[in-house]
């Protein structure tokens, strides 16, 4: 492609340079790929706008990364209010019942076997932690995507979630357990 040389200074060529990275970015903390797509349309946009302001004091793609994190954030805002309350007591499997009054298991978790190395670097392991998550509601898995995935502290949950650090422990907690034995259900569970 001689003569057509594109930069990190030159806005048309973001799409082509990172539009990928971005996407794939936005679409592993979104379930929706149109979303996913708006995404990646309103973060190239700011920056665009932005321009100005960036310093190169990182590098272009991380720049537009730390775009695209506020914009991942302010769609999670704009769905809170619309998706109302989830009830998060209304589960078949109930997480109350787990333990005894010693605080010992009543039903001990099955056995995961197998080197824990090996399984987590399985593609269908991470295929079936995606739709353990796609099975929780949408707070549930949000929470827990945040924390894990994200590194996100309770107090950037719960403001995400406006719900109060208590709760967020709470929602963050029955997340894992769900998570937990889901994973005994539709992996674990299936080997045997």
């Amino acid at each position: 492609m001689t003569g057509n040389i594109q930069t990190d200074d030159d806005p048309i060529s973001w799409l082509d340079q990172y539009g990928d990275a971005l996407y794939r970015f936005a679409r592993a903390r979104v379930r929706d790929a149109f979303a996913a797509e708006d995404l990646v349309q309103e973060t190239l946009l700011a920056a665009y706008r932005s321009r100005d302001g960036f310093f190169r004091q990182s590098s272009m793609k991380t720049w537009l990364t730390g775009i695209m994190k506020h914009k991942i954030v302010d769609y999670y805002r704009k769905l809170t209010p619309e998706q109302g309350e989830d009830n998060l007591d209304d589960f078949t499997y109930s997480l109350d019942n787990l333990f005894d009054t010693r605080e010992k298991w009543k039903i001990k978790p099955g056995e995961w076997g197998g080197d824990p190395q090996n399984v987590f670097e399985g593609k269908e392991l991470m295929a079936t932690i995606h739709d353990c998550l796609a099975g929780m509601p949408e707070k549930m898995a949000l929470a827990f995507t945040l924390r894990e995935k994200e590194g996100a502290s309770t107090g950037e949950i719960s403001e995400l979630l406006q719900t109060g650090k208590d709760n967020c422990w709470v929602i963050l907690y029955r997340a894992r357990m769900l998570l937990r034995r889901c994973l005994e259900i539709n992996w674990f569970g299936r080997k045997k």
